[in-house]
């Protein structure tokens, strides 16, 4: 950033050219699709399968775009594993986002085509089962079924277009009818794997357990030393609505073959749920080997509509950002070092020394104030400390899922990583939160202690309110989005046992560490402030606008990402947006700091803090917008709540944040200019 002191706006300029050059090479590099082995860094291994083996496909929570309430697969009237449902161990970030990963009937031998396999009957359909199934056909909710960690995918034409899909629909309402599709088409995509190093392979045995072994193991399965096996990367899936002959299902039990041969047409709609009519599944299952390699398995979730559009666009508002930024704060540094050499000027005569002081005015005049304690120092002391705990969580996270160790094929790590990274970094949030104190109060030691506690409780209690009652709304409809009691438990105890302890410690040492001194004294008596023609706080909601023009276009993929099921990868595009979300917010605090400085205002502490922060506002209202616009689908009070529930949370993290900045930015702007003030 040395480029904002140069002395000119010509310098200013290729300094900021020479940076956004190395954003871009930055940003290319880590969103380039050549390199999406990055996402496989961490210590992933393809599973090999030997010719035969079995391959069990698992079912994740049935899902919905018009109700974003996911529920169990097995909350409708499907088959059921011979050996009982068995879930699978979920990690912190898949159960908090509604996961719950189930065995299912579905099987597969590796590289063996079957067709016509039949699973079992329902039997007549409840007056409640038919009811709950038209229900979910209604509300538009999807199966997701998981084979090798990949999600199946399913492709639709339209309009000469070729759409892809996750998972598929658990029917359709046509013509006054709800059809269901019972009979699933699978695709395999293998590619042949040499056994020639020494990686793991996977040996399914019957009832779905996963074994592992030795490449000589895997060798001796296949036909021995130096043969080949298979590895997984692609799942494709076609649903199809199929009328089964009652009489001729009545006397199959599971992995019977069905006769006569099924006729999979996705477009024909045969098999309508009534009440007291049982419903037969049945599934086909192809292998088909291609040249597609493990690491690129996952490119055909991963490709976005419109990237080109999403990739100019970032350009350009980074282009517009980093000029824009870089001459602003030319400008102000121009404008405040000219004051400062005129104010400074130790040789002057008599009449410029008279023309200096008739010059004294605007930030010169606040001299004595401009260090008076704010209104509720408690309250800023808080904000800031846990502003500096969420950044951190944020700028940590990102940076390590750019690197690909928290990528979509690792289910649920990015949420376990925030919530790890942000207890880890409650050190830094009690340190900030009680050394900003002490100086306010002029070093006094005293108070320290609750400073702490409520930096380690105010967020974090506010994040639990809002998902309890949230959660309670879940449970009564029995979604398995709802948190689990204990879960809740968990959460506690890694909030009091560990975020709680590692604040107060950081309070501690921040409690210890020296005060920072103000450069100028206090005086005894506040000056009175200047009335203004506009309220000095409709600038500063309105300051919010240049941080959220910024992150909007992103913001937009990240919102599709969250509540229309699309698959967000690109990190390193919201790196580079975050990083200069904080350039631009340190920037403006800046600018409006020194605005009413300059205007005999000497109330900045809070103004300096939601001058960035009101970038949340905007985040708030894009919301609500995009509720309106782009989730018209939305139904319901229950799920509209959870919408808005959520996104107050997020937008509140985010005024934290980026108020954090601002303020600091603004609290070091401050000190360095009076600390150059010489007072006679």
């Amino acid at each position: 950033m040395g480029f904002f002191f140069s002395r000119t706006t010509t310098a200013a300029a290729a300094a900021s050219a020479r940076f956004l050059s190395l954003l871009i090479l930055t940003l290319y590099h880590i969103n380039t699709p050549t390199s999406v082995v990055a996402f496989y860094l961490p210590g992933s291994y393809p599973h090999t399968y030997s010719n035969g083996d079995f391959l069990w496909v698992k079912v994740n929570s049935i899902t919905s775009v018009e109700t974003e309430m996911p529920f169990g697969y097995y909350s409708l009237p499907f088959c059921k594993p011979i050996e009982g449902i068995k879930d699978s161990r979920e990690n912190l970030g898949e159960i908090l986002m509604g996961d719950r990963i189930e065995n299912s009937p579905y099987r597969f031998r590796t590289n063996r085509n079957e067709s016509d396999i039949f699973i079992c009957s329902t039997g007549p359909l409840s007056a409640d089962q038919a009811k709950m199934l038209k229900k979910r056909i209604d509300q538009v909710y999807q199966v997701n079924p998981i084979l090798d960690n990949l999600p199946a995918i399913r492709y639709t034409d339209k309009d000469g277009f070729t759409l892809r899909w996750t998972g598929y629909p658990v029917g359709v309402h046509y013509d006054k009818e709800h059809y269901i599709f019972n009979h699933l088409k699978f695709k395999v995509l293998i590619h042949r794997h040499e056994l020639e190093t020494p990686v793991m392979s996977n040996v399914l045995g019957s009832t779905g357990e996963v074994a592992a072994e030795s490449v000589g193991g895997a060798a001796a399965a296949a036909g021995g030393a130096g043969s080949s096996g298979y590895i997984i990367v692609g799942f494709e899936v076609v649903p199809c609505s199929y009328n089964h002959d009652v009489e001729a299902t009545k006397n199959l039990v599971y992995y019977d073959k069905l006769s006569p041969a099924i006729d999979c047409d996705p477009s024909t709609l045969a098999m309508a749920v009534r009440e007291g009519e049982p419903i037969s599944f049945t599934y086909e299952v192809s292998f088909v080997d291609s040249d597609i390699k493990w690491p690129s398995r996952w490119d055909a979730y991963l490709k976005m509509e419109g990237a080109r559009v999403h990739w100019f666009s970032i350009l350009n508002s980074l282009t517009v950002v980093a000029f824009l930024a870089g001459i602003v704060f030319v400008i102000l540094l121009r404008t405040v070092r000219r004051d400062l050499t005129r104010y400074e000027a130790d040789e002057v005569d008599e009449e410029s020394h008279g023309q200096l002081k008739e010059e004294l005015s605007g930030w010169k005049m606040v001299v004595g104030d401009v260090f008076r304690p704010p209104e509720n120092p408690e309250l800023l002391c808080v904000l800031v400390g846990d502003g500096v705990q969420i950044l951190g969580m944020g700028v940590v996270t990102i940076f390590f899922a750019a690197l690909g160790f928290m990528s979509p094929a690792s289910r649920g790590h990015l949420i376990t990583g925030m919530i790890f990274f942000y207890l880890v970094l409650g050190v830094a949030a009690g340190y900030v939160g009680t050394r900003l104190w002490r100086s306010i109060k002029g070093g006094k030691h005293k108070g320290w202690v609750s400073i702490s506690w409520m930096v380690a409780c105010f967020f974090p209690g506010i994040v639990f309110l809002v998902l309890t009652v949230l959660n309670f709304l879940l449970w009564s409809s029995r979604s398995t989005g709802a948190i689990p009691l204990f879960l809740y438990a968990t959460l506690l105890c890694l909030w009091f046992c560990i975020s709680l302890p590692l604040t107060l410690i950081g309070g501690f040492a921040g409690g210890k560490a020296q005060a920072i001194e103000f450069p100028v004294r206090t005086n005894a008596i506040a000056r009175e402030i200047p009335r203004h023609k506009y309220p000095s706080w409709l600038l500063v909601l309105a300051s919010g606008t240049l941080p959220f023009g910024t992150l909007f276009i992103e913001l937009f993929f990240i919102m599709s990402s969250l509540w229309l099921g699309q698959v967000y990868y690109v990190f390193g595009f919201l790196l580079i947006v975050m990083v200069l979300l904080v350039v631009v917010s340190a920037e403006v605090s800046i600018v409006l700091t020194y605005m009413h400085l300059c205007a005999e205002d000497w109330q900045w502490w809070w103004k300096s803090f939601f001058s960035s922060g009101s970038v949340a506002l905007y985040i708030f209202l894009y919301s609500i917008t995009y509720l309106i616009f782009d989730l018209r689908s939305l139904t319901g009070p229950l799920s509209v709540a959870l919408y808005l529930g959520y996104s107050f949370l997020m937008a509140f993290a985010v005024m934290l944040a980026a108020g954090t900045v601002g303020f600091l930015a603004s609290f070091c702007f401050v000190h360095y200019l009076f600390s150059s003030v010489k007072l006679d």
